[in-house]
């Protein structure tokens, strides 16, 4: 009996590498990578090539080979749909259309290609809302007439076993989502925790 086969959109090779260990014994995986909210051109090849080098080498030894497609690459699209919330927070309506935006060009695809399902990467971490993701791909999947897995991966230690897998294969992991909103914001965070710490050291 032939496995079913699963689109996962993938925000990332390490985010990927927890999530394809755990679905791999039940699905024939296609890994699509579709980031239009990676707003650097040059960031947006590197998470590529290292998913695609991810997939490579995870295919060496892999029972049932992942495969990959790329969707289009098209940061204007990101920005125009979040005209007018530039100044949201991470988290917030600017990230909801962002999920939207990428899970619907999944959902579409699975359907056109006859997937027999689509989920996404995006739950195994812990910046993440799964409830608000979890909503979008269930409405996606009455819109499109294909199942959505909900898997909510960052349950039983997926995120850490990511860190840990990435860490075998080498992978670049990033500090911000993708979009240069989220990369200001994780520089003013970091700086923020630095004056912090300092405070505490001359305290």
């Amino acid at each position: 009996m032939s496995m079913k086969r699963l689109l996962l959109h993938s925000c990332c090779g390490p985010c990927s590498t927890a999530v394809i260990e755990r679905l791999a014994e039940d699905w024939k995986i296609t890994v699509f990578y579709f980031n239009p909210n990676i707003t650097d051109p040059a960031e947006y090849e590197h998470r590529k090539a290292e998913q695609k080098r991810f997939i490579t080498e995870y295919n060496e030894k892999a029972a049932v080979p992942v495969e990959f497609i790329e969707g289009d690459y098209d940061p204007d699209s990101f920005f125009a749909l979040v005209s007018g919330h530039e100044e949201d927070r991470e988290g917030g309506p600017r990230c909801s259309l962002c999920f939207r935006q990428r899970l619907g060009a999944a959902a579409a695809l699975a359907a056109s290609m006859g997937f027999d399902a689509f989920d996404t990467t995006l739950t195994v971490s812990p910046y993440k809302n799964y409830d608000v993701i979890s909503e979008i791909g269930r409405k996606l999947e009455g819109e499109y007439g294909v199942a959505y897995v909900c898997g909510n991966y960052k349950k039983k230690d997926g995120y850490r076993r990511s860190v840990a897998l990435s860490n075998e294969y080498g992978l670049y992991r990033q500090h911000y989502c993708g979009c240069v909103f989220s990369e200001k914001q994780a520089e003013e965070d970091r700086a923020a925790r630095a004056l912090k710490k300092a405070a505490e050291v001359s305290s």
